[in-house]
This record gives C-alpha cells, structure tokens and sequence, in this order.
C-alpha cells in the first residue's frame, strides 16, 4: 500500500500551490490527486480559450437545484475538472476585493490571523506582476500577472463611459482603494494563460518527492476513529486504499470539498443518514454557508465590427488563431473581459459593492441571438450578498452529482442592489463616449423598466459568475468546520485548504484569494510565517 506524509485531493488552484510548496521540503512525501485530465492543450493555454470552458469543456457538467426565488430557474453550474481546476478555465481576471472583506474574517467571524495586513504578504508572494512593484503588489511570484494586451478601442471608450458616469479612474484595483474604473490586471505570462498549474506545478513536476496522478476521484477520505489515515479513489482499474502519515488537505473546491466530507461521513448526521451514509463525526456547518456572485448581464449591439464577435466567422477565425501564434496579439490573446470597475450600488453601500465587467462580444453568453455587427456584454454582479445556500449529496454514490443550491435571491436585498447595478450598467452605456460604438440595448431592451420587468428578465437570463465559496467555512462559531488553522474540528490530521473555507465572499473575482489561501496555508502547515503574517 503507498504511503505518503501529506495527500492532497484536488489539482485546483489552492491544490497546486500546495503541492509545489509543501514539496520545497525534499524530505515530504507529497501526493496530488486530480479527477480531471492536464491543462496541457491549446485551448487552455490560449487567453480566449475560456470562452469554450464555461460551456461544459474540462467541467464536472453539474447544475443548480431548482431556485426557489428565481420562479423554479436551473443554471449551469460549471465546476472544473482539470489541472489547476479554475485558474485553467477562467477568464483570468486578478482582483483580491477589498481590504475589509478580510478584516471582516478576523474581526467579525473570528478567524484570528487573517485580516488583511496578515495575508497582504501571501498576495505578494504569490504574485510575478508585469508593472506594479510596491507595497501591494509583489513581482517575482510564480504567478504572471500582466496587462491586457488586446483590448480593442471600444474598451477605452468603456473606461471613458465610466468616468462620464461618474465612477472615476482607477490604475489598479489591487492598490490602495478598489472603486474606480480602469483596466482589469490578468494572470497571463508572455500572452499565455498563467494558471496555478503551469505558475506552481510547472516548476515543480520533477520532483522526485512530488507524485501527481490525474484522472483519478477521491471517493472518500479514510478515518481510523478519530483521524484522517488517507483516502480512497477510483481509477479505472477500481478502488484503491492510500494512507497519509502526517495529513490529508482537501482541496476538491467549494462544491467537491463539502461533498467529499460527506461522503466520508463527516456532516450533519441527520442528512449522511437520510441518503445512507454512515455518520462518522457530526459537523453541522459542512455544505452550509454556500455563497456566490450571480451574473446580470446587459447586451449592446455594435454600429460597426467594433468587437469581436466577428471573429466567429471561419476564415476571420483562423486569421484570429495566425495572429496569437505567431505575435501572441489579436482576438485569442484577450480575456475578452479587460476593462470594468467597482462601484456603490447607491449612496447608502458603505463599501464598493457592485463589480462590472466590460465584454467585447455578446456570444459569450449562452442563447444569445446574433447581431449583425456584434455586440458587447456588461456584466454587473452585487459583490456583497447576504443569500446562504448550500451542497448536500443526492445519495451515497460518489459518482452522482451533488445537490447544488445557491439560493441566490433567499434574501430580498440582493435581488434589490442586483437591480440597481444593472441599472448603473445601462447608464454607462448610454454615455457619449460610446455613442460611435453602439447602436443600443437589446437586451434587457428599452421596454423593459420597472423593477418587477426587471426581475422577470432576470429569473430567465441571470447566471453564476463561477464564485462558489463558503460550504466549509473557517471561524469558531458551531457551524464553522474549520479552525482558523485549517483544520477540521474534532478531527485529526485533516484539513482543508480552499475557497470554501471562506467565512464571507470577497468583493470581488474569487481565484486570486484561493491562491492566496493555498499559500498562506502551505505557511500554517509548515509552521512558517511571512513578515507581516
């Protein structure tokens, strides 16, 4: 039977950091498991590329319960199932959110040890930028972090848009404020997606105490009375016993995570009995506390070829494929989202709490009708919900999908401040500075006005931003899972070490916490500590 001192069950984005960092320790037997297949490919490597994974490529395929407040809408709900899990899918917007979402953590969920003056340091670390060099920013980190460098001149009259609304200019929007309008920072390194699995395990793989097996499911993690002695999985093969003398960290993600807990028999012990799971510890909170940011989008059609959804036509599509590999420019060098901003929803939000992101198509959302010049997309989302959902498993079969359920809306303010940003989001694109680009709204469409038309578009086109967290939540209140150490409570030698462990979402893209979290504890584990942390 294979022995390791530390297992770790997912290749997401906290995954591969941990990996690379536990395995600095010639002397640790590290092990990283992956149920999906290599990031390897052209697709994930190629910046537009994302544009085809939010569409079922290298996912889980899983969806949203049936939602309650949105009149019975199930949303698809992607989940990636590859080396570096999101950071290989996404659309590799890096912001952090605002210094009080994690002074909140310490301050108001009892997660001593990580406000922000502690975790700035593991950012930093983290962080290879291409332009910042300063208190908030690092530039010899494993992560590239850079510019866009194929935004196309409607995204500058965006920005123009924004400031003639009167949300002023922002340089970087992981300084010293978040509001403000300006250029998005990405995670790309010489025109290349830049995702925790090429930034981390690239450097890493050859170690010859590091092992990574992919395409394998962790089924369940294996408790010896009170302590995690390793995991379970299935290949093709079949079944297979791997114990961990020191730990097992999961890192299967704010879906994967909760659902591999129950499936071990670590949860509410009502619901593990209900679906014929055998109870083994009685944690309340995990799949509790599911939170994410719901995706409101507003389509524009352009007056000329001013983005780039004429790029979908075949012979301008390979002439778009010519232009990246031979100059690293051109349509598939871009994020597609580059430019946005971060605004109050109205005068009484304490803190930024609306975030937009300025597309340069209107393909990019699913079912939308073709314009004949193309469109442009802006996307508001409310950064700051109070909704709670949550995971729980459909049965005892670990291969079925779980019980997803974001319960967006279950609380009436969101619904409200997610209206008001769609409203700010029309307005932007009714300012002068966009006037030569577009020729209107189609969609919500002028006809639609009133909060109640509003929510009716709403329930039938919103989406999930992809910004799960929340279902194994850090803190020492009864519901928490996790100590602010990581690991589980009333367990030993078990800890987990992703985005679900988040008390409260940040205000902002998650993907960059979550390698911060990765880092800070690979830190914990070690027994290690950064100036500043």
């Amino acid at each position: 039977m294979p022995v390791y001192d530390f297992i770790i069950t997912g290749g997401g984005s906290a995954g591969c950091v941990l990996a690379a960092r536990l395995s600095e320790d010639p002397d640790a037997r590290v092990l990283l498991l992956e149920a999906g297949g290599s990031d390897k490919g052209l697709l994930f490597q190629i910046p537009a590329g994302f544009a085809k994974m939010t569409k079922g490529v290298a996912s889980w395929g899983w969806s949203t319960v049936p939602q309650q407040h949105m009149k019975g809408r199930v949303l698809w709900y992607t989940q990636a199932k590859v080396m570096g899990g999101g950071s290989s899918i996404n659309a590799q917007i890096y912001t952090r959110g605002n210094a009080d979402d994690y002074e909140a953590w310490e301050r108001d969920c009892g997660c001593h040890g990580w406000n922000f003056r502690t975790l700035l340091p593991y950012f930093r670390k983290a962080e290879g930028n291409q332009r910042f060099v300063n208190e908030f920013h690092g530039a010899d980190g494993p992560l590239g972090v850079s510019m866009p460098i194929a935004a196309l001149p409607v995204a500058d009259a965006f920005i123009k848009a924004a400031q003639q609304y009167g949300i002023p200019y922002n340089p970087d929007f992981n300084g010293a404020k978040q509001e403000g309008t300006g250029f998005y920072q990405l995670t790309q390194k010489d025109g290349r997606r830049s995702s925790a699995a090429s930034a981390y395990l690239g450097p890493a793989a050859g170690r010859k105490n590091l092992e990574i097996r992919m395409g394998v499911q962790v089924a369940r993690i294996v408790m010896e009375n009170s302590r995690a002695a390793g995991v379970e999985i299935v290949t093709e093969k079949g079944r297979e016993i791997i114990r961990a003398e020191r730990e097992v960290i999961v890192t299967s993600g704010a879906i994967g995570s909760p659902k591999l807990l129950l499936h071990s028999g670590i949860g509410p012990a009502d619901e593990l009995k209900a679906v014929g799971v055998t109870p083994v510890h009685d944690l309340p909170g995990v799949g509790k506390n599911l939170q994410d940011h719901l995706d409101l989008f507003t389509i524009a059609e352009c007056s000329g070829p001013h983005s780039y959804d004429s790029y979908a036509k075949p012979h301008l599509a390979a002439w778009a494929g010519l232009q990246y590999l031979l100059f690293k420019r051109g349509p598939a060098a871009s994020s597609l989202f580059e430019t946005g901003a971060f605004w109050f929803s109205d005068k009484t939000a304490p803190l930024p709490d609306t975030q937009l992101h300025f597309g340069l198509g209107s393909g990019i959302e699913a079912g939308v009708a073709k314009m004949p010049n193309g469109g442009v997309t802006l996307n508001a989302a409310y950064m700051r919900p109070k909704s709670r959902g949550s995971v729980r498993l459909r049965s005892a079969n670990p291969a079925d999908a779980p019980l997803i359920d974001p319960n967006y809306w279950q609380e009436p303010e969101d619904l409200k401040r997610g209206i008001m940003g769609v409203r700010i989001a029309r307005e932007i694109l009714r300012q002068p500075a966009l006037r030569p680009f577009l020729a209107g709204e189609r969609l919500p469409g002028p006809k639609v006005n009133t909060d109640q038309e509003l929510y009716e578009h709403l329930c039938e086109n919103a989406k999930t931003q992809h910004h799960p967290v929340g279902t194994c939540k850090m803190g020492t209140d009864e519901m928490a899972v996790v100590s602010p150490d990581l690991k589980v409570r009333g367990l030993d030698g078990l800890r987990i070490c992703d985005s679900s462990i988040m008390p409260r979402i940040n205000s902002s893209n998650t993907n960059a916490a979550t390698i911060m979290i990765g880092e800070r504890a690979a830190d914990i584990i070690r027994g290690n500590r950064l100036s500043g942390g």
